[in-house]
């Protein structure tokens, strides 16, 4: 579920007591996980875009975002609330991914309604909706990664997938119903299968996402941005690509692949790097400047 709430309540979520503070400790995860190999690699931005994709295609889902959320007004405002308390709960401080989840918290309690298309209640602090929002985003960080970014082992993708449940407990998850490996995850993806469709909510989300509207002072990022969003779209399933009704020619989809490895490099450049960190706000730049510090620390005292 979207981590934003109507204008008022946002601009609340968006001055709260920072999230940021000075490392105390290595919070959740730490230098050595592979949560900070995978999320600390800039092309987690298209794991991101990717999550909000295929996230619309949960009804209850959408419905609670296009109902509760001023992403169409403050698109900026919403992205930079998200992406706190992502890097809050994954570079933070135990104090610090804490708090991020207590906001998150605190925002879902007004999220709540009928969802046009079934007819179904959704609630943002509902089990099984959490449990969806995480899932398709953790899994996406790591679907970017390993399109664009570098490879893991199966053993590696099986850590990932398990260090991801301490984030979703500090939003209340219970522990034994988050996907813990690749074969929960695979499983899991089974049993949703089914119940995932393009609603009118749906389709708002997919379309704001993939063509946005950028402000006058953004509009030097369009082009970077549709690159990003390219992809995200091609490494979303193709049977989800065709319920979305978004084709791709297979010619273009095997160029993507070698165009991300190089937008990869790209992004990696200190400049170009620090330069879309800002787009995300000071405390999430602080935030993978601390943990890029801290992991170099790290690897010289193994050295």
């Amino acid at each position: 579920m979207d981590t934003s709430e109507p204008t008022k309540h946002n601009e609340a979520v968006a001055t709260s007591t920072p999230v940021l503070a000075v490392a105390r400790d290595d919070g959740l995860f730490g230098p050595s996980s592979v949560a900070w190999r995978v999320v600390g690699h800039p092309m987690a931005f298209v794991g991101g875009l990717r999550s909000l994709i295929i996230g619309a295609l949960h009804p209850l889902v959408a419905a609670g975002t296009v109902e509760h959320s001023d992403y169409r007004n403050r698109p900026v405002e919403r992205l930079r609330t998200t992406s706190r308390y992502v890097n809050a709960t994954v570079f933070g401080d135990t104090t610090a991914a804490r708090r991020a989840a207590e906001m998150v918290l605190r925002a879902h309690k007004r999220v709540h309604g009928i969802d046009p298309l079934t007819g179904k209640p959704y609630d943002a602090a509902n089990t099984d909706e959490q449990i969806w929002v995480h899932s398709v985003a953790w899994h996406s960080y790591m679907a970017a990664y390993r399109a664009y970014a570098g490879s893991l082992t199966t053993e590696e993708q099986d850590r990932y997938i398990a260090e991801g449940v301490a984030a979703a407990a500090m939003i209340g998850v219970p522990v034994e119903r988050v996907p813990a490996s690749l074969i929960d995850l695979r499983d899991y993806w089974a049993t949703m299968r089914p119940q995932l469709c393009v609603g009118a909510n749906g389709r708002e989300l997919i379309d704001f996402v993939i063509r946005p509207t950028f402000p006058p002072e953004l509009l030097p990022l369009k082009i970077p941005y549709s690159i990003l969003v390219r992809l995200a779209v091609s490494i979303i399933p193709s049977d989800l690509r065709s319920m979305m009704g978004i084709s791709q020619p297979r010619a273009l989809g095997l160029a993507t692949v070698p165009a991300g490895w190089s937008v990869a490099r790209a992004l990696t450049m200190p400049g170009v790097r620090d330069l879309m960190e800002v787009l995300f706000g000071g405390d999430v730049r602080a935030l993978r400047q601390g943990a890029r510090a801290r992991t170099k620390d790290a690897s010289r005292r193994v050295a």
